[in-house]
């Protein structure tokens, strides 16, 4: 393959893709937001920070003209994804999505799905000790918790935060015996994530259901209508194959 790549990236996902399109031939420019202080590069070109919203993507397709535009950010980066939706509707780039499958409920788990984030620190209401994985952007949701809350992240979080925080600084991923002797060590009674899904991060699930401990799940938002969605990175280097790039 040849012709030049635009990924959206910041998972996993997004830098086994970069990394395979290099191997391929394209040329592949990577965009970061920037949000973590050292954040694990991907293979080719790499730009850091955002666009400015869709009008800004919009431009910078405009002077930086692609063949396609991977949308390979997180499930939960929802600005990021309408801004592509709109940028490429009024660029006329074709856009991908590649989102990986949200995780399923085994045997044995205690899930509470909830909508969003204030919605999950509504369900939280009267636990001990809250183990908080949701991502340093939305922690002020639970900022008027009164449970000793555990956040772990690569990066201190900003205020506003619990009362009562204990931050790990850990970047994963984490085995199951991290996850385990983090719920022994802070006697954690309920899990708060999002369904982000892969493996990377499942072992806490698997952690909480050894232990007993329900999970607090947000649900993932809607994605843009219209925009093809696959799941893997071996289907999205199909996608792009097939517009003979």
């Amino acid at each position: 393959m040849t012709g030049r790549v635009l990924v959206l990236g910041g998972t996993g996902e997004a830098r086994r893709l970069a990394s395979a399109l290099v191997a391929d031939g394209v040329d592949v420019v990577s965009s970061l937001a920037g949000r973590v202080a050292e954040p694990a590069l991907p293979a080719g070109k790499v730009r850091i920070g955002g666009f400015g919203g869709a009008e800004g993507l919009a431009e910078w397709l405009r002077a930086n003209p692609v063949d396609a535009v991977v949308d390979a950010t997180h499930p939960f980066a929802t600005a990021m994804t309408a801004s592509a939706a709109a940028a490429a509707g009024a660029t006329g780039v074709p856009l991908l999505r590649l989102q990986r499958p949200g995780w399923s409920a085994q045997p044995g788990d205690d899930w509470r799905w909830v909508d969003s984030l204030a919605g999950a620190a509504e369900a939280v209401q009267g636990f001990d000790c809250v183990f908080l994985t949701t991502g340093r952007q939305g922690l002020a949701a639970f900022a008027g918790l009164a449970a000793h809350c555990v956040v772990r992240s690569v990066d201190p979080p900003e205020p506003p935060l619990p009362a009562r925080t204990t931050t790990v600084l850990a970047r994963g991923p984490f085995s199951l015996d991290d996850e385990l002797a983090l719920l022994r060590e802070h006697a954690v009674d309920v899990v708060v994530t999002k369904d982000s899904g892969g493996p990377m991060t499942v072992a806490k699930l698997t952690a909480a259901r050894e232990r007993g401990v329900p999970v607090v799940l947000v649900r993932r938002p809607p994605l843009p209508t219209g925009v093809p969605v696959v799941a893997t990175v071996d289907e999205a280097r199909g996608w792009i194959r097939s517009r003979a790039i």
